[in-house]
């Protein structure tokens, strides 16, 4: 078994209306409530790093799916859609929306189009960001195949 860590240092001087700084490695940015939230609006914040690490979570788990199938690639993008629910002033993270666009070449069979069309599926099921807030966070799949 294979164990990786990974590690963030957070910095935050002051109150809620404040404003921080991340350092996880690749990932430095500022942090702040986002103005949506009556926050400063200032760099990133949690809402948006959790669906970052959702799509691009899904989206590399698809390319590697597309690669060990051999389908005949011929570009693919990735959208994401976070909704966050406010009830009584309780913040809850309800719903990630995926939509990705895949396109295979020309040449492309029956065959390999109905492999996309499962891979797509199958791809959020296996991305361990999707399984770690399984049962928590909603995920929705509007795919786009080609």
């Amino acid at each position: 078994m294979a164990e990786h860590n990974f590690y963030l240092k957070a910095e935050w001087p002051g109150g809620r209306n404040s404003s921080g700084r991340i350092d996880a490695g690749n990932l430095k940015t500022e942090i702040s409530i986002p103005k949506e939230m009556d926050g400063p609006g200032i760099g990133t914040n949690p809402d948006e790093m959790l669906l970052g690490a959702a799509a691009t979570c899904y989206v590399i788990t698809l390319a590697a799916m597309i690669e060990r199938a051999n389908l005949p690639l011929e570009e693919m993008s990735h959208d994401a859609e976070a909704i966050v629910d406010v009830t009584n002033g309780v913040f809850t993270y309800k719903k990630i929306i995926h939509k990705p666009t895949v396109v295979l070449k020309a040449s492309a069979t029956d065959e390999e189009h109905a492999k996309l069309k499962k891979l797509v599926k199958k791809a959020e099921t296996s991305c361990m960001i999707s399984r770690a807030i399984k049962g928590n966070v909603e995920i929705e799949l509007k795919a786009n195949l080609r």
